[in-house]
């Protein structure tokens, strides 16, 4: 795995599906788009427990879906500068890049600035549609995945 900057993304990764990842210290949201990344979906959230058992089940994922790189968020401070939950997620991505099964951690790894994501996704939940706190609850992770690929995929074009 490398982590890389969009130009280099671009050329690298030049068509196919993309998975992207919503870090959180409890969650992880995944989201992934269509072969010719016009639209991005999200897929699940899921719980972190070891990591082992994290990766291996991402790996299984990103096989099944045939996935040819990752948008990973990195939660920038409003200043955009990094804070602890940067490193965190930096960490999970070389944690990929050391500890995950080799399909997986060969993939191409892109950074994205995810500010604000699960506030927009929140909002958009509320005022679209009326959905419960709970509800709510177990879709937004995977929603601001969603979100930060599609603000890839804008950036991609």
């Amino acid at each position: 795995m490398a982590v890389i900057d969009f130009d280099a993304f671009r050329t690298t990764v030049p068509t196919g599906r993309l998975m992207a990842l919503d870090v959180g210290t409890k969650t992880v949201g995944l989201a992934t788009c269509d072969a010719l990344r016009m639209l991005a979906t999200p897929l699940l959230t899921v719980k972190r427990g070891k990591l082992a058992a994290d990766l291996a089940g991402l790996a299984e994922l990103v096989a099944r879906h045939e996935i040819r790189g990752l948008v990973i968020g990195l939660p920038l401070n409003m200043d955009g500068t990094e804070g602890p939950r940067c490193q965190s997620v930096r960490q999970f991505a070389a944690n990929i890049e050391r500890h995950a099964p080799p399909a997986l951690a060969a993939l191409p790894v892109l950074f994205q600035d995810e500010r604000l994501s699960t506030a927009a996704v929140t909002r958009g939940m509320i005022d679209d549609y009326d959905m419960s706190r709970a509800k709510r609850a177990e879709r937004v992770d995977a929603a601001a995945a969603a979100w930060i690929l599609e603000s890839a995929l804008g950036r991609l074009k």
